[in-house]
């Protein structure tokens, strides 16, 4: 009988990081990549001392009780909401995440986004593919400029000074942002941003797109208030998380054209998608994939695989979330 380490492996990774977690550990892996449920979840994590974990699994004070081995859980994630982290640091289990190797990769998809939907790309394309493009006119899909307008930010971390560079040194913009904190001046410069108000930046902001964590604090940052304090010719993009943004509050106001469009990588309650959203054309829709590119996804597994062989096999993890725990 094995006497290493055992842990679960919660989702379908790549076979590389499943070899390399295979040298240190008893593994048990879902490459059938099912969803776990609560329950499901909680049965596997009985015997096991560590976890490989993706925003699908919630691991809160139900599930820890339930498993008193536990001793880490790596989310191959950047956000980290599915973690009760206080009832996680109680229990002494140690929580790490993916920061830093998804940054450029999500600003890049962050502007992608941005791009799409100033310019009304996807409802452009479902208007072509449904045989309705007849001949040209003058303000087909006429959308609105991204070079020289006023860009936004919402939550000036890593990713969002990754958007503020490429607006204000590859488009020309005017940035502004707001945060909790102003950042260093040196920063600002690099990122060409100027500090605002959170109503000064809604009303300014021709483009809005929001790179905040989520938290208790941050829940419907962005809803019926807000949303009518925008302009009616601006854009929002959120790729930070679901629930930041009230999204029936968002459907009722494309639809009333109360602002004119918006570009969401997450959701409240996803893989679920409000169903209102799913009927306005001014929205462009994708399923929370601003890190996926082949490396970057590599790169998140990796560091998630070695957090947990630096955690239970040398006790020193690389990117703890509750190093209170260590000590």
């Amino acid at each position: 009988m094995s006497t290493r380490p055992r842990i679960l492996v919660a989702r379908a990774v790549f076979p590389e990081t499943l070899h390399k977690l295979e040298q240190h550990f008893e593994v048990d892996s879902n490459q059938a990549d099912t969803v776990l449920g609560p329950q499901e979840l909680t049965e596997r994590l009985k015997d096991k001392v560590g976890a490989f974990t993706t925003g699908s699994e919630r691991i809160d004070a139900g599930v820890l009780a339930a498993c008193p081995q536990l001793k880490v859980c790596a989310n191959m994630a950047v956000g980290f909401n599915n973690f009760d982290v206080p009832a996680m640091t109680a229990r002494k289990v140690l929580a790490t995440n993916t920061p830093d190797v998804l940054t450029e990769t999500t600003a890049d998809f962050g502007f992608a986004l941005l791009m799409a939907t100033a310019r009304r790309i996807a409802e452009s394309e479902h208007y072509l593919r449904a045989g309705q493009w007849t001949k040209w006119s003058f303000d087909m899909f006429a959308g609105s400029e991204v070079h020289g307008s006023t860009l936004g930010i919402l939550g000036m971390g890593r990713i969002g000074q990754g958007i503020a560079r490429r607006g204000a040194h590859g488009f020309g913009m005017n940035v502004i942002y707001h945060n909790r904190s102003r950042l260093a001046p040196e920063l600002e410069a690099a990122c060409k941003a100027r500090y605002v108000g959170k109503d000064e930046l809604l009303a300014s902001a021709d483009h809005l797109v929001l790179v905040l964590p989520y938290s208790a604090a941050s829940h419907h940052a962005i809803g019926a208030a807000e949303l009518a304090r925008m302009k009616p010719t601006a854009t929002l993009v959120n790729i930070a998380r679901g629930g930041i943004v009230d999204d029936a509050a968002l459907a009722a106001a494309l639809r009333e054209k109360r602002i004119a469009a918006a570009g969401l990588d997450v959701y409240e309650g996803e893989p679920k998608v409000h169903p209102d959203l799913l009927t306005v054309p001014n929205v462009v829709l994708t399923p929370h994939i601003a890190s996926a590119t082949v490396p970057t996804r590599r790169a998140m597994a990796d560091l998630a695989a070695d957090n947990l062989i630096g955690f239970l096999v040398h006790g020193k993890p690389l990117t703890p979330l509750n190093p209170e725990v260590l000590n």
